[in-house]
């Protein structure tokens, strides 16, 4: 199951990546503008669209929530990339750098994905699309707490665990959903 998972995992992240990639060569790296909290709050509007459409069981906006996942993936890789970028990196960067990031930080998850798998099996399997929803806005919320705290915990992780766990729960969501297919 391990080889099902990681084969369909990078489907849907390659997928993603693509997505990124194409709108980083549309609109450059505009999304360097964002602090932390402004992306945060740009995965929140999409996590809380999708409850509001599982819950209201219609939409009246095209966008599909499947969209909506790979916005929260792209999203969560921006800020990991904010995160480790240093104070004095150029706003601009080359769609080549960007690339490179972003294949960094999604192998990163994948050794999550991986040691995660090892100690817990593949329970996602076995969840509510609309469960995966509400994990993703707990750790939105315990996000915005900890942005707001300006990044001290006492015994908790930090935004960054955060951040790559919801990038792997909006791709098991998207893998229940079909997206890998």
């Amino acid at each position: 199951m391990i080889s099902q998972t990681l084969q369909e995992y990078n489907q849907v992240v390659q997928r993603c990546k693509d997505t990124f990639v194409k709108k980083t060569k549309d609109y450059g790296t505009a999304w360097r503008v964002l602090r932390l909290p402004s992306i945060t709050d740009q995965i929140f509007i999409k996590a809380q669209r999708i409850r509001s459409i599982q819950e209201k069981g219609k939409q009246l906006v095209e966008d599909d929530i499947n969209g909506e996942f790979v916005g929260i993936i792209n999203y969560c890789v921006i800020a990991l990339m904010q995160l480790n970028l240093p104070a004095n990196a150029p706003q601009s960067l080359s769609a080549e750098e960007v690339e490179r990031e972003y294949t960094h930080h999604i192998e990163e998850n994948i050794k999550l994905l991986n040691a995660k798998n090892h100690d817990y099996g593949e329970a996602w399997r076995d969840m509510r699309v609309s469960s995966i929803t509400d994990i993703i806005l707990m750790k939105l919320y315990r996000t915005k707490q900890i942005e707001d705290n300006e990044g001290q915990t006492l015994i908790s992780e930090g935004v960054e665990a955060n951040y790559r766990d919801m990038i792997n729960y909006a791709v098991f969501a998207l893998i229940k959903s079909g997206f890998a297919a």
